[in-house]
């Protein structure tokens, strides 16, 4: 017997995924603050992890543990981010952001070509551009998690108290 398997869309299974996770983190234990906490840590991060080429995954589990946050809800808020795109979104955004905050002395207006053979030559200035260009992501990146993952713990609390309102008026309004 064949059974038929439903074709989803890329849209429809990326609402669905979203929906699945938002549904995982408020059924998640370990009360409001912390679940919110876990997944604004999670979701904060996410957007550090292009630019600082994952290693902030090195240090994802102790600065969860450290804060107090809960180690699931930030896997959540990790994914969530992931699945907004907003990392990749954002980044030319915090290159500018970077650039502003952290300007590079650099000869002259305008983008510099390079070219690989410099650095055989022994000019080094395409690896200082490079690594400026780096900063300035890594900078502004670190600017747009921290804001956004304390933009996103209040809905997460509102969200998590909400449904855990609901879950306990049902479970009161159930006859004996």
């Amino acid at each position: 017997m064949h059974k038929q398997t439903n074709k989803y869309n890329f849209i429809q299974r990326l609402y669905r995924a979203f929906r699945l996770n938002i549904i995982k983190l408020l059924r998640s234990p370990g009360g409001a603050r912390k679940v919110s906490l876990g997944f604004a840590i999670g979701f904060g991060l996410e957007m550090v992890v292009i630019s600082s080429a994952a290693l902030v995954y090195l240090l994802f589990y102790p600065i969860v543990r450290l804060s107090g946050g809960s180690f699931p809800a930030a896997i959540i808020g990790n994914v969530i981010g992931k699945l907004s795109f907003l990392p990749v979104i954002l980044l030319p955004f915090a290159k500018k952001l970077g650039g502003w905050i952290y300007p590079s002395r650099n000869r002259g207006s305008g983008i510099h070509k390079h070219s690989i053979l410099e650095i055989f030559s022994g000019n080094f200035d395409v690896l200082k551009d490079l690594l400026h260009g780096g900063l300035h992501v890594l900078i502004g990146m670190t600017i747009f998690g921290i804001v956004l993952g304390f933009a996103s713990y209040f809905p997460v609390y509102y969200l998590y108290e909400k449904q855990r309102q609901r879950r306990m008026n049902k479970k009161n309004s159930i006859p004996l």
